[in-house]
């Protein structure tokens, strides 16, 4: 007879936040080892449904559940925000004495030796890792699919892809068996798979969370266009998390030290907002009704609480979101995606596609086809400098338009989860996400309720740079008037 969540004994911690977690620890409410269990539980229970979480070290969790309780026993002073809370993580952050394989079959015994260093900061911080979740290869594809572990699934259904790159990320958190985790945004990467699953999650401005320790790693301008952040279940985790994870750590070379303000001391009431329903960019599918109506919602509420009109945001160079993305990605690192994907190996990419579609070759059909069309469109240094001159003046225009106290509202992705193989046919449509990462503006992800389907929908909320309280501010307010995260059927 199939568990049923009503039999689960973690499902009664759905409504709980990790801060409320974490209280109610400090308090003997509940004891880290009673929240620990019952999430092991959840994710043996879905996870066989979903294949999100593809490493667990479920005995060294129970066991630092157990000293966290004993630490509170001893009512020790100045104990950590998160001690005893269950989390999740992306697989490729490094984690001491784990694999850390970034999907590829080549590393798929690769053991870290420390762990990275926004592991290590959550790890400080209190927070229980109970295993390592689904990415797509090297993190860069829409599905968290690759050769290693498999494809995983939608939290709202196994026929839907759950996103990319931390897609195990967003369907474990989804499916309500991991309260919050990590995972890391180059193009999308966090917001996309919580969009899909319809959980929180924050991609923060770039240089100012350090990514040392992924696999892989950016060695050029790339740095400041991969965020590392948190996904969570409720907005107010988001906070915190990002304060934990921010700073430089001596490594990473494009961390900036920066001080980050308080959503707390946000008055929304003042704020002015601009919103956008459609890139007009020709190449890339019509966003979906019911997410322009989620942001026609989440204007209007806004609209109501601040008393001023709200405007449509246009730039010209809106339209090359993708050209000016890649151009940014083509200078980002050294090493070439294909260079990565075959670990410095002469490797025909055109022989390796052909082989994917009958399941003959070591990397993913979407892997694949990215080597390809790499090596087809190296762009010119000329192109390049002009495209530059475009990120340049866009920046200018959002930083002028935004300022210390306003928010920009657009769609996250066209449609809610395409079914899997979709991505596939429609390759592009992820630019609404990735004009935020050539841009290094913060961007919280908000979830705001359902299509006629049941599958989530949401939009993305825009701030300046460094002022990720602003988004994060908005996403708290807009999750208490639409409800934010609901617990799959």
């Amino acid at each position: 007879m199939p568990v049923t969540k009503a039999a689960l004994p973690g499902t009664r911690y759905f409504g709980l936040s990790g801060l409320e977690m974490a209280e109610q620890i400090r308090q003997g409410a509940i004891s880290s080892v009673e929240l620990v269990e019952a999430h092991i539980e959840l994710i043996q229970a879905f996870n066989p449904r979903l294949n999100a979480v593809v490493g667990q070290r479920f005995s060294a969790a129970r066991a630092e559940a157990k000293a966290a309780d004993e630490r509170i026993a001893k009512n020790e002073a100045d104990l950590p925000p998160f001690l005893g809370v269950p989390c999740t993580l992306k697989e490729n952050f490094a984690f001491a004495g784990q694999v850390q394989s970034g999907g590829l079959v080549s590393r798929k015994d690769f053991i870290a030796e420390k762990d990275a260093t926004a592991v290590a900061r959550l790890r400080a911080a209190g927070l229980i890792p109970l295993g390592f979740t689904n990415l797509s290869e090297l993190g860069m594809w829409l599905e968290s699919h690759n050769q290693v572990y498999g494809r995983t699934n939608n939290a709202y259904s196994m026929k839907h892809i759950p996103g990319g790159s931390s897609g195990g990320e967003g369907a474990i958190i989804g499916s309500g068996a991991s309260p919050l985790g990590l995972g890391a945004d180059i193009g999308g990467s966090i917001r996309l798979p919580a969009f899909f699953n319809g959980i929180f999650g924050h991609k923060p401005t770039g240089g100012l969370v350090p990514g040392s320790g992924q696999y892989p790693f950016p060695d050029g301008d790339g740095v400041k266009l991969l965020a590392s952040g948190p996904l969570a279940r409720r907005a107010e985790d988001l906070y915190p998390l990002v304060q934990i994870l921010a700073g430089p750590d001596g490594i990473d070379p494009g961390t900036v030290p920066a001080t980050l303000k308080n959503p707390a001391d946000v008055k929304i009431s003042k704020l002015r907002v601009f919103y956008l329903e459609q890139l007009p960019i020709l190449y890339i599918t019509p966003v979906q009704k019911e997410i322009r109506e989620a942001v026609r919602a989440a204007v209007a509420r806004l609209s109501e609480v601040t008393g001023r009109p709200v405007a449509e945001a246009k730039h010209k160079y809106m339209g090359e979101a993708l050209q000016l993305w890649a151009t940014r990605m083509a200078g980002g690192s050294q090493s070439s995606f294909d260079e990565l994907l075959s670990a410095g190996k002469k490797i025909n990419f055109g022989l390796e596609l052909a082989k994917s579609f009958f399941g003959e070759s070591d990397f993913s059909l979407p892997a694949n086809a990215l080597a390809v069309i790499e090596e087809l469109a190296d762009m010119p240094l000329q192109l390049r400098t002009h495209f530059l001159g475009h990120v340049a003046e866009l920046k200018r225009y959002f930083s002028d338009l935004l300022g210390d106290d306003g928010v920009f509202i657009c769609p996250t992705y066209p449609t809610t989860a395409p079914r899997h193989n979709i991505p596939l046919l429609r390759p592009l449509d992820f630019v609404y996400t990735a004009l935020f990462n050539t841009l290094e503006l913060p961007v919280t992800q908000v979830p705001m309720g359902f299509d006629r389907n049941g599958l989530p929908t949401g939009v993305q909320i825009v701030a300046n740079h460094f002022n990720d309280h602003v988004a994060m501010a908005v996403g708290q307010f807009l999750e208490n008037q639409f409800g934010g995260w609901r617990p799959p059927a």
